[in-house]
């Protein structure tokens, strides 16, 4: 009897989960699609682009000073014992370019945007606001998801691309400003060996986790349960899967275009 108690929990389990799958699946294809159909929402998608974008910007530049900061620390001591401090630029940037840039940003901008993106949303579950737009003739995915998938595939890149430099700049400062690096070296060096292919690389993964953080975020919020613990619930989780998914992706990514 437990033997059959147990394989019924399991292939429960199993369906539940395809059937997540499934629901969100079709959420992702109906929210990009409702994202290149008119009529477009500019008003929502440059008021989401300025939340997700420029008040993550502060976040940014603090993290990714202190990841420069860590590497140029971190680097030039390891570089030292084989007398290649000559290589810092090199391992700096391709340490951020390729990994830690898109993915240290991914990760809190899905902390901070994200939770708040979930939280939103959820809430409006919670008190009927999704079904009074649709009540209204107003389509809730195309009004309030949307416009939120459009700004995160334009603000990942350009934060990423933020994060490399300053990140960049910040293993400078250390490397080379406190601890005696060469200077010349160090930018002559990150230049011979960074290609297009590496900057490539990492705006590929930011339009990727960008897709992955609102998608996730947004459904976790959309499908908030109306319960006490609904929103807190959604939040958590859209936080958590999206981070996971993002590591996830970033060593298939990886594995696939280096």
């Amino acid at each position: 009897m437990q033997v059959v108690e147990f394989i019924e929990r399991v292939g429960a389990y199993i369906l539940d989960s395809i059937l997540a799958l499934g629901n969100f699946a079709l959420f992702l294809i109906r929210s990009l699609m409702y994202a290149v159909l008119p009529p477009y929402k500019l008003r929502l998608t440059l008021r989401q682009i300025r939340i997700i974008g420029a008040e993550s910007l502060m976040l940014i530049v603090l993290i990714s000073t202190f990841t420069g900061m860590v590497l140029g620390l971190q680097g030039y001591h390891t570089l030292h014992l084989f007398g290649a401090e000559d290589s810092l630029g090199t391992l700096v940037g391709l340490a951020l370019v390729r990994e830690l840039g898109p993915v240290l940003a991914a990760l809190m901008i899905a902390a901070r945007a994200g939770s708040a993106m979930a939280a939103e949303l959820g809430s409006m579950q919670a008190s009927e606001q999704i079904d009074a737009l649709t009540v209204m003739a107003i389509n809730p995915v195309q009004y309030l998801v949307s416009p939120r998938m459009i700004a995160g595939v334009v603000s990942f890149p350009i934060l990423t691309v933020i994060f490399n430099v300053i990140g960049i700049w910040a293993g400078y400062a250390v490397g080379c400003g406190l601890l005696g690096a060469s200077g010349g070296a160090y930018f002559n060096n990150l230049a011979a060996n960074m290609s297009r292919h590496d900057v490539a690389l990492t705006l590929y993964k930011a339009l990727v986790f960008g897709v992955v953080v609102m998608s996730v975020c947004c459904y976790k919020g959309y499908h908030a349960k109306r319960m006490a613990t609904g929103v807190s619930r959604a939040t958590t989780e859209a936080v958590v899967l999206s981070s996971v998914l993002v590591l996830a992706w970033d060593y298939f990514m990886g594995s696939i275009l280096l």
